[in-house]
């Protein structure tokens, strides 16, 4: 019997398709008089931050909300920054407020977050939102698990009764992933680090999401015949071509192998990675009409 193909999950198009849905939906905001505004703050130059910001900033522009940038330097003090984000929650023009992480050592991670309005927390980290989202209350989901069940529901994946696997426990994608398709009526287990039989469980899964850190480590023999692939990870892997050391993106997937074996898989770069800020964007939207 021929193999069939697998089913590539384009991010790029479903991101497009979805920020295009937000661009009309904020111009019909825009005529009733609400305009929407994000503030992007940003402690230093690192520079994977900076492209980060600059990725926001255009997809701000793209659908018609207002960003502002707040470049602070690496020495800003934590107490400093707490300021900024207490004017900000006071500030009725702004919607959304995002502090890229990681924020330099010197300032508590999670002191910022928990400062942030959770009304405003469009990242989704708040515990407030974090909460909401296990007792199934309104509030904002973190972007990239929110982006996955976008990818899977429009390229018509059926998560009810399938068993998803999730590798990763983060508390910015494993936990929130497993809670999300737990919402979906999906039978859901989470492995991690500590994980005995690795191989074994994720060989049980129809959804299998990948999201552990470490590239190409999932190879075909973790993979049952005719699942669902989803790869979270990115990661610059040296290659030479034509005599050149060139930096291509790889995911914790090792996508050659284990990519026939599939029904649907996520590309890396092109599946999650653009879904993150399509639903950043989508936060800051619904924001816009909370408000």
């Amino acid at each position: 019997m021929e193999k069939t193909m697998p089913q590539i999950i384009d991010g790029k198009r479903i991101s497009t398709e979805i920020k295009e849905e937000l661009k009309q939906e904020v111009a019909a905001l825009k005529e009733k008089g609400i305009t929407g505004a994000l503030a992007v703050i940003q402690v230093g130059d690192d520079p994977a931050s900076s492209v980060y910001v600059n990725n926001k900033k255009k997809a701000c522009e793209y659908i018609g909300i207002e960003s502002l940038e707040y470049k602070l330097p690496e020495e800003t003090t934590e107490r400093e920054l707490l300021d900024l984000i207490v004017r900000l929650n006071e500030d009725e023009k702004v919607n959304g407020i995002l502090v890229q992480l990681p924020v330099p050592k010197h300032i508590d991670e999670k002191k910022i977050i928990e400062t942030i309005s959770p009304l405003k927390d469009v990242d989704g980290f708040h515990p407030e939102n974090v909460g909401n989202l296990v007792t199934g209350g309104a509030g904002f989901i973190s972007c990239t698990p929110a982006g996955i069940i976008q990818l899977l529901k429009r390229s018509g994946i059926e998560m009810e009764g399938k068993h998803c696997v999730v590798i990763g426990r983060s508390n910015i994608v494993g936990k929130p992933m497993a809670l999300l398709m737990l919402r979906e009526n999906a039978t859901v287990t989470v492995a991690h680090s500590k994980t005995k039989d690795l191989k074994e469980i994720c060989k049980q899964a129809d959804i299998l999401i990948v999201a552990m850190g470490k590239p190409k480590f999932i190879s075909a023999e973790y993979v049952k015949e005719g699942a669902v692939v989803v790869d979270v990870g990115i990661h610059r892997e040296p290659k030479e071509i034509d005599g050149k050391i060139v930096n291509k993106l790889c995911g914790d997937v090792d996508y050659e192998s284990v990519a026939e074996h599939t029904s649907a898989i996520t590309p890396v770069p092109g599946g999650v990675g653009p879904m993150t800020i399509a639903m950043l964007m989508n936060n800051c939207v619904e924001s816009m009409t909370r408000a």
